[in-house]
C-alpha cells in the first residue's frame, strides 16, 4: 500500500492534471478491488433443521502490521450465535491469513438472511456478503410417533434464600465483640504484685513489705536515706490503717502525741516503751532524711527488727472489732463489689455502643448511610434489587424480560382488551406498590387491510391509569429499539399515583412499550410504573427496561 501511494506522488510531479486524475482513478479502482479481495465469508450449509448448528467462517488476509477486529456478540440476528471459536492464524511472508469461525443456529423454521458483518482492518472497515439460510422443521410421522396429553403445570423451586449467610456473619460479629469485651473488661486478669499486696490485710501487708525491704540492696549500697524512708513508711502505713487515719501526713511529734493520747484514753493497749521505740526510730529517720545523719548499718538493721516487733505489739494492742464493725465492713465490701460490677456494665454498654456507632459510620461512609439503614431494616425493594433475578419469556410470541420475581398470570380483565380476541397477561405489583410490571400479548381478529390501532391502544392504557386513580400524567412519545433490534413505540412520563393510604398520592414514573408483530395481528405491551423517589425502584426499572427482547414470529 505505501509503495502504491509513493507512485502517486511521482505521477503528480511528471504529468498534467488530467493525466493525474485518470491515473488516480485507475489506481484507486485497482486498490479497492485488491482490498475487497482480502475479506471473504462462507457457511458450511445453506439448509439446516431447527436447532442444528452451522459454521460461519470469515477469512482475512492482512499485513502483519495491521490490527484486525472481528465481530463480537449477537451481530448475526436473526440467527443466534452460540459459540465463537478461536482465530486461526497463518503467516505467509509479510501477510497474515486469519480465519474466524462462529457457531450459529435458529430455533424457528423459515428462510433467514445472515446480515453483512463488519471487520475492521487497521483504520478501514470491510463488510462481508450477506448469506441466505433455510431452516426446516423436523418431520414427525404422527402415525408412528405417540402423542401425549399436555403435562400439568409444575411448581418451580425458587433459589434458596441466603439469609443464613447474613445470620452467620451477624453471629460471628457479635461473638467477636463479646470476646473483646470479656477479655478487656470481665476477664479476671492476673493481679500484679502491687495489686496482690493491696488485697492483703494491713498486718500481712506490713510484714510482706518488711521482707521486700530485706531483699533490697539499700544497705549494701549504704543508701540509708532510702532504707529509712521505706522503713518508716511501713510503720506509718500500718498505723494509718489500724490506729490513726492521719499517720501518714502527721509529723513525728504529732503522731507520737496521738499514740499517747489513745493510750491514755485506753483506746489501745500499747505500752509507753513501745511508743518510745517507735518515736526513736521515726526521729532517727527524720535525721537521716533531713539532717543527712549517717547511722551505722547495724543500727539500721536493729531498727528494722524493732519495727517488726512493734507491728506485732500494735496488732495485739488493738481491740477486737465489734459485731457492728464487722457488719459495716461486710456491707462496705458488698457495696464496693456492686459498684465495681456496675462500672463494668456501664463500660460494656458504652463500648458496645461505640463499636456499633463506629461500624455504622464506617459502612455509612463507604456505602452511604441510607443503604446501611435499609440493609439493617430489611428494605423490601432493596432486597428484590440485590436478590436472584429471573430471566423468563411471557406470551406467544414471547417477550423476553428479566425481573426480580416471576410475573404472575392474571385474568384478561386486568388489562384493557377492547376488540381483542385472545389476551395473555402477566403482572407483578400494583400501582400503589414501589413498582409495577405488567406484560400483555393480544392477538386480534383482523380482516384484510385492517391494522392494529396503536394510538388507540396507548390512549386506552393512559385512560386505564386515570381510572385507577392516577392524575397529572405527563406523556412523552418516542421510538424504542430492543437489544435484538426489535422496534416499537415508547410512551413515558411522570404523574401522581395512588399511595398506600386512601386519598394519598405519590409522584412516580411510567413507561409503556408497544410492539406489533410481523404478521400485524399481534400486539405486545409492557407497562412499567414505579416510585421515582425510591432509588432501588429506579435501578430495578432501568435494569428491567434494558433486558426487554422480543422473538420474531415466522410465518
Amino acid at each position: 500500500m505505501n509503495r502504491d501511494f509513493r507512485f502517486l506522488n511521482v505521477i503528480s510531479v511528471n504529468f498534467g492534471s488530467k493525466a493525474l486524475i485518470l491515473a488516480c482513478g485507475a489506481l484507486f479502482f485497482f486498490l479497492s478491488n485488491s482490498v475487497q479481495a482480502q475479506v471473504t465469508s462462507s457457511i458450511d450449509s445453506t439448509k439446516i433443521k431447527i436447532g442444528e448448528q452451522i459454521t460461519y467462517q470469515i477469512q482475512v488476509e492482512a499485513d502483519t502490521t495491521e490490527l484486525v477486529l472481528f465481530p463480537e456478540g449477537q451481530t448475526f440476528m436473526p440467527l443466534e450465535m452460540i459459540e465463537s471459536y478461536e482465530t486461526d492464524t497463518t503467516k505467509n511472508n509479510a501477510t497474515y491469513k486469519l480465519i474466524k469461525r462462529y457457531g450459529l443456529t435458529q430455533f424457528d423454521s423459515g428462510a433467514y438472511t445472515i446480515p453483512q458483518q463488519k471487520i475492521l482492518i487497521g483504520d478501514n472497515a470491510f463488510f462481508t456478503d450477506s448469506l441466505r439460510v433455510e431452516v426446516n422443521t423436523v418431520t414427525v410421522d404422527t402415525t408412528k410417533q405417540q402423542l401425549y396429553d399436555i403435562k400439568p403445570m409444575i411448581e418451580v423451586e425458587k433459589y434458596p434464600s441466603q439469609w443464613w449467610k447474613y445470620l452467620l456473619i451477624a453471629l460471628l460479629a457479635i461473638t467477636l465483640i463479646g470476646v473483646v469485651l470479656w477479655w478487656f473488661i470481665w476477664r479476671k486478669k492476673p493481679l500484679s504484685e502491687e495489686e496482690q499486696m493491696a488485697l492483703l490485710p494491713p498486718y500481712d501487708r506490713a510484714k510482706l513489705a518488711l521482707q521486700k525491704l530485706d531483699e533490697s540492696d539499700y544497705l549494701q549500697r549504704s543508701e540509708l536515706k532510702g532504707y529509712y524512708s521505706e522503713l518508716t513508711f511501713i510503720i506509718r502505713k500500718y498505723l494509718d490503717e489500724k490506729v490513726y487515719d492521719r499517720a501518714l501526713e502527721s509529723t513525728t511529734d504529732e503522731l507520737v502525741a496521738r499514740l499517747r493520747l489513745l493510750k491514755d484514753a485506753n483506746k489501745i493497749e500499747l505500752s509507753y516503751d513501745d511508743i518510745k521505740n517507735i518515736e526513736g526510730i521515726l526521729k532517727r529517720a527524720d535525721l537521716v532524711k533531713f539532717a543527712k545523719s549517717a547511722p551505722d548499718v547495724e543500727l539500721a538493721k536493729l531498727d528494722r527488727n524493732t519495727i517488726d516487733v512493734e507491728i506485732d505489739q500494735v496488732k495485739q494492742a488493738l481491740p477486737e472489732p465489734t459485731e457492728e464493725e464487722k457488719l459495716l465492713d461486710q456491707k462496705y465490701k458488698e457495696e464496693y463489689e456492686r459498684k465495681a460490677k456496675r462500672r463494668k456494665i456501664i463500660f460494656t454498654v458504652a463500648a458496645s455502643i461505640a463499636i456499633i456507632l463506629a461500624t455504622f459510620a464506617g459502612f455509612g461512609m463507604k456505602y452511604g448511610f441510607k443503604y446501611v439503614i435499609d440493609t439493617i431494616t430489611g428494605d423490601e425493594t432493596k432486597a428484590l434489587l440485590e436478590g436472584t433475578w429471573v430471566d423468563s419469556a411471557y406470551g406467544v410470541p414471547p417477550v423476553m424480560i428479566s425481573t426480580p420475581e416471576v410475573l404472575e398470570r392474571i385474568e384478561v380483565k386486568a388489562i384493557d382488551s377492547t376488540g381483542n380476541t385472545k389476551v395473555t397477561a402477566f403482572n407483578y405489583g400494583d400501582l400503589d406498590s414501589a413498582f409495577n410490571i405488567a406484560i400483555g400479548t393480544t392477538r386480534y381478529n383482523l380482516q384484510k387491510d385492517q391494522e392494529i390501532d396503536v394510538s388507540a391502544e396507548l390512549e386506552q392504557t393512559i385512560k386505564t391509569f386515570e381510572n385507577n386513580g392516577a392524575k397529572n400524567l405527563i406523556v412523552k412519545r418516542d421510538k424504542f429499539e430492543t437489544p435484538n433490534a426489535a422496534e416499537g413505540i415508547k410512551v413515558s412520563g411522570t404523574g401522581e399515583f395512588p399511595g398506600e393510604k386512601e386519598g394519598e398520592f405519590r409522584t412516580g414514573e411510567y413507561v409503556i412499550l408497544i410492539f406489533v408483530a410481523d404478521d400485524k395481528s399481534v400486539l405486545q405491551k409492557i407497562i412499567l410504573v414505579w416510585d421515582n423517589e425510591n432509588d432501588y425502584a429506579n435501578e430495578i426499572m432501568e435494569r428491567v427496561l434494558n433486558s426487554v427482547e422480543l422473538k420474531k414470529v415466522e410465518n
